[in-house]
């Protein structure tokens, strides 16, 4: 599946007094395109959080190859980079408006239960399972 790219208005909260963008929001950035993208898969953090999974960021990493001014709007590319069943990754694109890359970015996660422990999605949640591997670009 190919995902619908996530688009982000550069608030001016988000900026220091040149109105660049602080490098932490590109960490929300990040965060927004993930909600969007699990929710394009059919399996948000509501639909996992009523079941009693969440799932915490383990690393995030960031690479910053060109400013972002207020008022751009970026747009954000997310991709299921891997699986493995209890944890996956994400690979993120954040370009500007003109398609120039502003930054390169990726985050891990796993599923854990309502009491903290490791939790497998293909034992619990084999369909959620299947939607996972199917969009994946590398799973085990």
């Amino acid at each position: 599946m190919k995902f619908r790219k996530y688009r982000h208005k550069v608030q001016y909260y988000e900026t220091d007094t040149m109105k660049i963008v602080h490098h932490s929001n590109y960490i929300r950035w990040m965060e927004e395109a993930r909600v969007d993208m699990l929710e394009q898969m059919g399996i948000g953090y509501d639909v996992m959080e009523r079941e009693g999974v969440l799932s915490p960021v383990l690393e995030v990493e960031c690479s910053y190859k060109a400013m972002t001014r207020f008022p751009e709007t970026v747009e954000i590319e997310a991709v299921l980079s891997s699986y493995t069943g209890v944890r996956f990754a994400i690979e993120y694109i954040i370009r500007g408006p003109q398609g120039d890359v502003r930054a390169t970015a990726k985050s891990t996660h796993c599923f854990i239960g309502s009491d903290g422990s490791p939790l497998s999605l293909r034992r619990k949640f084999p369909a959620w399972d299947a939607i996972f591997r199917a969009n994946a670009l590398f799973s085990r």
